[in-house]
């Protein structure tokens, strides 16, 4: 697969990512902030806490086990 189409398809991955979290319906701005947020607390003091728990939540989500 060339380098554009690997590009093409992980924007749509993320995409669907937004969408399957509740946030598609949310301004762009909030979108973002959200995931600004979430990289600083990945890149916090509790990094390795948060994201045992960011992934514990996102694997539940996967199952259908979260909202």
């Amino acid at each position: 697969m060339n380098t554009r189409k690997q590009d093409t398809r992980c924007k749509i991955e993320l995409g669907g990512l937004v969408i399957k979290a509740g946030l598609g319906d949310e301004p762009k701005a909030i979108v973002l902030g959200a995931l600004v947020l979430a990289a600083a607390t990945l890149q916090g003091q509790n990094a390795n806490e948060s994201r045992a728990r960011f992934a514990a939540e996102g694997e539940a989500a996967f199952k259908g086990d979260s909202p």
